[in-house]
């Protein structure tokens, strides 16, 4: 496996697995939600963070990470790639080359909570709110 920079023509690859991914772990999110974010990830952003992603030995995108003033913007992996180590390979890159050491995350996806903190997050604060304003409560977490 070996992590590279995004080039906006993975940018639909990336939406593939983005979604697959969100449906796979994140059963409290209703379908409007869903459908709302994917303009916004495609358009806005995928812009706005510094992209890296996995790739397989074929030169196929497993998973990809975004981050963004040190904070862990998106991570998310293929659901037929998880359980692999990508995550943790993504999330070590962010955090050892690109400077991250917080991320936000779901309070109900506890996937990704036991995740981030099995990999040295601890939780730091609460938001009943998501960046949308929706009603996903987020939680803080950092290294």
């Amino acid at each position: 496996m070996n992590i590279g920079v995004v080039e906006k023509a993975d940018h639909p690859k990336l939406m593939e697995i983005w979604e697959a991914s969100v449906r796979a772990t994140h059963d409290f999110l209703a379908e409007d939600d869903l459908q709302e974010l994917k303009p916004l990830i495609l358009e806005q952003y995928f812009e706005a963070v510094d992209l890296r992603c996995a790739k397989d030995g074929d030169g196929e995108i497993q998973g990809f990470c975004g981050v963004h003033d040190g904070n862990i913007e998106m991570l998310f992996i293929s659901p037929d790639a998880r359980g692999k180590g990508i995550g943790a390979m993504l999330a070590a890159h962010a955090i050892n080359e690109q400077g991250a050491s917080k991320v936000d995350v779901n309070e109900q996806n506890e996937q990704a909570l036991g995740f981030y903190r099995h990999i040295g997050f601890k939780v730091t604060g609460r938001s009943p709110l998501d960046g949308q304003r929706k009603p996903y409560p987020l939680l803080h977490m950092a290294l």
